[in-house]
């Protein structure tokens, strides 16, 4: 029933992971778009989200298949996985954000517009869900007939804010030859009637201090944090897409400036790995530790399929009063953890409870060695002593370079001040001779197929204590 689609988006209760899901799809491998534009804008006199990518684009059935209940048609490419495989993520992350959604999409021989609406289904009293989809010839922008062309176009020009066929060819041209373009109005509202975003940072979309969870009646930014410390990714959009995907391949660009992505796992202080190695597991899983170059932000980052599932994630020590943890990020990619469907937690299984476990002691393993038994400080001399400190530098410095057709990742000197890279930069300005065209495959990171015999640092505080 067309009830669905609002009960099927309420999973998401933080805004941002329903437009993750929405990244997600651009990022994916059936579409692998290089760029995708994530803005507000005022559509006559309606406020608008919308997220406009120059991936491969969709034709007419595959339209009609993501914007329906049941189909999941995503696989691997060339070994990019795709993060969803239950092909819901567009209808529940759409509709948490606001009751109606248009899809502009051209696949290089179509030009195809889907409707995806409560108000509409509302309007018409509808019993199921009915999504009105028009096709449209790229050559000569006519419409191709259908058995319901003709009255999807007519529900699309009387029910959306699109008035006229004119209209929505206007959108159309502001996609490039090949991409999709999605927009989301009637935004979710606050019982007051506010926004629930904040867009008055004209570079960031964020969500304020006193939004009100409606369904559970609370303040929240983010579920289930344990502390009183929120990371910036909890409520600032560009943060959260800095660190959105493990390796990141594709720009994204919020408000008209380019989010500065960056490898979590490459930009830690005093880096070492170490192995998680379940008997359940047929093959080891490497973690990496290091220290925060923003000392408030610490605990595991904990990634499946390259997305990120649980940002900060606080175990062992971290959970605790007293320094002993502060400061110390772990990376972990879990594909071997099942996520929820939402994509912000992983199903509470005895395997998850394993690597939390695992996780902690690990982790407090790296501070022992690190920073020695601060077990016995008080929270507050803890506290101080931490402040005190500088923020540690990051151990290597990578940058992406800004041409589209490459967006390959390149690793600078150690030498190199962070604080001189320019805003765009590109494969000609390395330092590095080797390394200074666009045509010059990336530098090789770790194998992901070399098996991890143990940890990369000596445990012997740990043996000793």
């Amino acid at each position: 029933s067309p009830g669905f689609l609002h009960s099927n988006s309420t999973s998401h209760t933080w805004p941002f992971s329903a437009i993750a899901e929405l990244i997600d799809n651009a990022y994916d491998p059936d579409v692998a778009a290089r760029q995708l534009f994530i803005d507000m804008e005022k559509i006559g006199e309606t406020q608008c989200l919308t997220f406009t990518d120059n991936g491969a684009g969709m034709t007419p059935d595959k339209l009609h298949k993501m914007l329906s209940f049941g189909f999941c048609e995503k696989v691997e490419i060339n070994g990019h996985k795709p993060v969803g495989h239950y092909g819901n993520g567009f209808k529940s992350g759409s509709m948490r954000l606001g009751k109606d959604a248009m899809v502009f999409t051209k696949n290089g021989k179509f030009m195809i517009v889907g409707f995806l609406s409560q108000t509409y289904l509302k309007s018409i009293q509808a019993e199921t869900v009915i999504v009105p989809i028009v096709p449209f010839d790229t050559a000569d922008i006519l419409c191709l007939r259908t058995i319901d062309s003709d009255p999807s176009l007519e529900a699309i020009t009387k029910y959306s804010i699109f008035k006229s066929k004119q209209e929505l060819m206007e959108q159309f041209e502001k996609i490039p030859r090949k991409g999709t373009r999605i927009i989301i109005y009637n935004i979710r509202r606050t019982s007051d009637g506010r926004p629930e975003f904040d867009f008055s940072d004209d570079k960031d979309i964020r969500i304020p201090d006193d939004v009100i969870d409606e369904q559970a009646g609370k303040k929240f930014r983010r579920q289930d944090r344990r502390q009183d410390y929120s990371p910036e990714c909890d409520y600032s959009l560009r943060a959260y897409c800095s660190i959105l995907y493990l390796n990141p391949k594709m720009q994204i660009m919020l408000r008209g400036q380019k989010v500065k992505t960056f490898k979590i796992a490459k930009s830690l202080n005093n880096t070492e790995k170490d192995v998680y190695k379940p008997q359940w597991l047929p093959r080891p899983v490497k973690i990496t530790f290091g220290f925060s170059p923003q000392k408030h932000h610490y605990g595991i980052m904990m990634y499946h399929r390259n997305r990120l599932i649980k940002g900060y994630e606080r175990v062992g020590p971290q959970l605790k009063a007293g320094r002993q943890g502060l400061g110390v990020i772990g990376v972990i990619q879990c594909d071997f953890l099942q996520p929820t469907h939402n994509k912000q937690d992983f199903d509470y299984t005895k395997e998850y409870r394993s690597t939390i476990a695992a996780l902690g002691q690990k982790l407090t393993d790296y501070w022992l060695q690190k920073k020695g038994n601060t077990r016995s400080l008080s929270p507050a001399a803890a506290m101080g002593s931490e402040e005190d400190e500088p923020a540690p530098s990051p151990d290597q410095l990578w940058v992406q370079c800004d041409n589209t057709e490459c967006l390959k990742w390149r690793k600078l000197p150690e030498q190199w001040n962070n604080k001189k890279l320019p805003n765009k930069w590109y494969c000609h300005m390395n330092p590095d001779p080797n390394f200074r065209s666009c045509s010059v495959p990336e530098e090789a990171e770790d194998d992901p197929d070399e098996e991890i015999a143990g940890p990369s640092y000596d445990k012997s505080v740990k043996r000793q204590l």
